[in-house]
């Protein structure tokens, strides 16, 4: 009998593993990447609400291009409302970009010191946070002072905490993940005491501040800090597998359209959002895109410099179990692939 060579063995097992590993993908995942990749962006985003999103919205904003704007699905499917490119939505963790970029700002103004730790700020917390005196406030930014994230507490989207105060509470006298430094693991709960920090040292409530050195420089009219703001009937609806209510009254932080979340992000690259001394700061600190998810809205936001283009895409799922993020992640990579291939 002929011996299998090395190399043929490895083929063997490769493909063998990969017709394994078919029967754990959900086809629905599979059949997003398989299928034809359609001529243009409408294609794409009309693509998406086959594959089952309740809606979606798209913004690019390619250099020398006027900005697109793409839409598809339902802004309110219950009363046949359909999807509105400039639709408000919950951006969830994209606002921390707003935030390290303020913590920024304040640093260079002195109002701030991304040295001083937790206690320096608060000293109650000294025993109700581990390491409180070793975290500081740079490690807030980085995701590096190893405080569990409340939201991963026990049931915790089944009933959200309604302010910060509750949020925290979750993860007061618990241990930390790891020793601050030591590690990376991304937290909500270190942009939660970033926001009280920042409200601490101003005297008022830090979105004052992030609208004026930040939204009105750049004309942002259509980004706010909570639902409370703004007209709901203005918020794409979202809603989640097993639960039949909109979830756009649900406040979950800031909303805007994916126009201002664009304009923003695109100020963020090019750095007119930053004084050379703040650029160099921020560079140090945090990331130039983001993803943000709560229960029904999925976004991702970033510049792409390969085509010198920044893509905001918005989704609200539907009837998916589990698998809405990869999806949406999918349909992100597949209009990459598009502008990619219009511009050669």
């Amino acid at each position: 009998m002929k011996q299998l060579s090395n190399k043929r063995i490895f083929q063997v097992l490769l493909i063998s593993g990969t017709i394994l590993s078919l029967f754990f993908v959900p086809w629905i995942l599979v059949k997003a990447w398989i299928l034809p990749l359609p001529d243009s962006i409408e294609g794409q985003v009309e693509q998406a609400t086959r594959l089952g999103f309740g809606g979606i919205v798209v913004y690019v904003d390619q250099k020398g291009q006027p900005p697109a704007h793409y839409a598809a699905g339902w802004h309110d499917p219950k009363r046949n409302i359909p999807a509105d490119p400039q639709a408000l939505f919950k951006i969830a963790s994209i606002q921390k970009l707003y935030t390290a970029v303020a913590v920024t700002k304040l640093s260079v103004e002195t109002k701030l010191d991304l040295d001083k730790t937790l206690t320096d700020y608060f000293p109650d917390l000294k025993d109700r946070i581990e390491y409180a005196d070793k975290i500081t406030v740079r490690m807030l930014v980085q995701h590096r002072s190893g405080i569990p994230d409340y939201t991963y507490t026990p049931e915790y989207w089944a009933s959200p905490k309604e302010n910060n105060t509750e949020r925290l509470a979750l993860v007061l006298d618990q241990p930390n993940k790891f020793k601050p430094d030591e590690d990376h693991g991304y937290s909500n709960t270190n942009y939660l005491l970033l926001a009280e920090i920042m409200n601490k040292v101003l005297g008022y409530d830090h979105f004052t501040y992030i609208q004026a050195n930040i939204l009105n420089p750049l004309a942002l009219k259509n980004t706010f800090s909570s639902i409370h703001e703004v007209n709901t009937e203005e918020i794409m609806s979202g809603y989640h597998v097993g639960y039949p209510l909109d979830l756009k009254s649900d406040n979950q932080g800031m909303v805007a359209t994916a126009e201002d979340v664009g304009i923003f992000l695109r100020a963020l690259n090019e750095g007119s959002l930053f004084t050379q001394e703040e650029q160099a700061i921020y560079a140090t600190l945090y990331e130039y895109g983001h993803t943000g998810l709560v229960p029904g809205y999925q976004s991702i936001a970033k510049y792409h410099p390969d085509i010198d283009a920044v893509v905001v895409q918005f989704t609200t799922p539907s009837n998916f179990k589990g698998y809405e993020w990869n999806l949406s992640e999918i349909i992100y990579s597949r209009i990459l692939k598009i502008l990619q291939r219009e511009k050669g």
